[in-house]
């Protein structure tokens, strides 16, 4: 039995767009002014990338819980090459991991980001399917 997932998006005059979600909450597309849009929203590619984010970082949120880890700040940067040619796209994407605390238990939190990584995020898994992907973990202990 698959899921079927359907988000509406409709027009909002110009260049911007409201897109709905599951949660209830919406959020607003658009450009930048110098492309011709009022750059009142949020830009298509770097939305996959915070999905992207947001998908593994809840995997890891979550094992962070599950095996009762001390993290005080935990961020992802992604970074993602865009190609020259359109359609443009990304060809290579690098997720780093970073971690901040006194009390890091490396050998876990490196556990929890391959849990996410290898096994738990479709995004992740879609994101191979026309990436190059990189992933980096970084422990900052303060």
């Amino acid at each position: 039995m698959s899921t079927t997932n359907k988000v509406t998006t409709k027009w909002l005059g110009n260049m911007a767009f409201e897109s709905n979600n599951p949660s209830g909450h919406n959020l607003k597309i658009d450009i930048a002014k110098e492309d011709g849009g009022d750059g009142s929203g949020y830009r298509p590619k770097a939305l996959m990338l915070s999905s992207l984010a947001g998908c593994s970082g809840l995997d890891v949120a979550a094992l962070i819980k599950k095996m009762k880890l001390e993290v005080d700040e935990f961020t992802i940067d992604t970074i993602a090459n865009l190609t020259d040619e359109h359609p443009k796209h990304y060809d290579a994407v690098t997720v780093e991991y970073h971690f901040t605390g006194p009390n890091l238990h490396e050998k876990k939190l490196q556990r929890a980001v391959d849990l996410s990584v290898e096994k738990y995020c479709g995004v992740m898994e879609m994101f191979r399917q026309f990436a190059t992907m990189e992933i980096k973990t970084v422990f900052h202990h303060s």
